[in-house]
């Protein structure tokens, strides 16, 4: 697991807490309960002093202390900061679906995106939200990720879940089974097949990364025995994508494909839909995979699962697939300034070196 120790700078992570009927404030006050995250980054959550207390008295959990902000003069790095987005007094119901609990996750998400913009913040982990009870004429989205597509004005994004074992990319994302079909086209894969190479080498640190694609149908078609898409649109993209200079390949028959472990041989995989991808991912990312936005100019990670109304309330949710999405923000947000310190004008890093191997 990585902790990002290597990080001598705390960069300002902003937390969003999802639906307030959800395990997400639990998930939250439990990562940073314990006091070495402060060690690797400053904690910003968006929520109310009243939400955070509320949930810190039904969890009896004395080690997580706060400090509330306004505005970041005062922000601390040695203490969790809560950026109050509401003063009004709020009702929670843990493991009830109703209107609050979406309403307020889209408040804490608004306000942490304003502040990312302002770059107030470094980076964004977002608590899960209900897909459908946050929907208002502020929030139609299927999810956060076209939100967030469209916040940041980004052409095109890759939802992307990472684990240390494996990188799963999706071709569509929260679309209906019956449409997946008409999205799978060979400008839609080049697209996801460019994002995702372009977030392996700035995002991950790896140079030349080695992407499989899976085909759409059982068998990967059968040679157009069980649908051609495979042969219409999947292998030209691939082609393609290697004549682009990206390593593709496949299109790969998605059971055999983990079923031999074949994932372990490449840095990202391309999954044409959601089940597809998120089920294998699931189950072999052992309860540590993340989300990961890539395509957007900004750093965004969840963890890998939803608001779990059902365990809501009741002090057992699993906070280590949000508390990797922290680690994973905080890693991406130095990978990519590697980077840019890597790329920055070489002729003039190449004078540099020879002026002083000069003198």
């Amino acid at each position: 697991m990585s902790t990002a120790t290597s990080h001598t700078h705390r960069p300002v992570i902003g937390i969003s807490v999802g639906d307030l009927n959800s395990i997400g404030m639990e998930i939250i006050i439990k990562t940073f309960a314990d006091n070495r995250m402060l060690e690797i980054c400053t904690p910003v959550i968006f929520a109310s002093n009243k939400t955070i207390n509320f949930y810190r008295k039904l969890m009896n959990e004395n080690n997580f202390n706060y400090q509330s902000i306004k505005d970041f003069t005062r922000l601390n790095p040695k203490q969790v900061s809560v950026f109050n987005c509401w003063e009004e007094e709020v009702q929670i119901t843990p493991g009830v679906l109703n209107e609050t609990g979406g309403k307020y996750a889209a408040r804490s998400l608004a306000v942490a995106i304003e502040c990312l913009k302002d770059r107030q913040i470094e980076g964004l982990v977002t608590a899960p939200i209900h897909k459908k009870n946050i929907q208002s004429k502020d929030f139609n989205f299927t999810g956060h990720t076209p939100y967030l597509q469209q916040s940041f004005q980004s052409k095109d994004v890759l939802m992307f879940m990472t684990a240390e074992n494996m990188r799963v990319g999706l071709l569509t994302e929260h679309v209906p089974v019956a449409e997946i079909a008409k999205y799978v086209t060979k400008e839609n894969i080049l697209s996801k097949l460019n994002i995702m190479k372009d977030s392996l080498v700035k995002d991950f640190g790896i140079d030349n990364p080695r992407i499989a694609v899976l085909g759409l149908n059982p068998h990967a078609g059968d040679e157009g025995l069980i649908g051609d898409e495979e042969i219409k649109h999947i292998t030209p993209a691939i082609k393609q994508a290697k004549q682009n200079g990206i390593l593709a390949f496949g299109p790969y028959s998605a059971d055999a494909f983990f079923a031999r472990e074949m994932h372990a041989s490449f840095d990202g995989v391309l999954a044409m839909y959601h089940d597809q991808g998120l089920i294998p991912f699931k189950s072999l990312a052992h309860g540590e995979g993340v989300n990961y936005t890539a395509g957007l100019p900004i750093v965004r990670t969840s963890p890998d699962h939803g608001t779990a109304f059902d365990i809501a309330g009741k002090n057992t949710a699993d906070e280590a697939s949000f508390r990797q999405a922290v680690f994973t923000c905080i890693d991406v947000i130095g990978q990519r300034k590697q980077y840019e310190e890597n790329t920055r004008n070489p002729l003039k890093k190449t004078e540099l070196v020879s002026e002083k191997g000069a003198v």
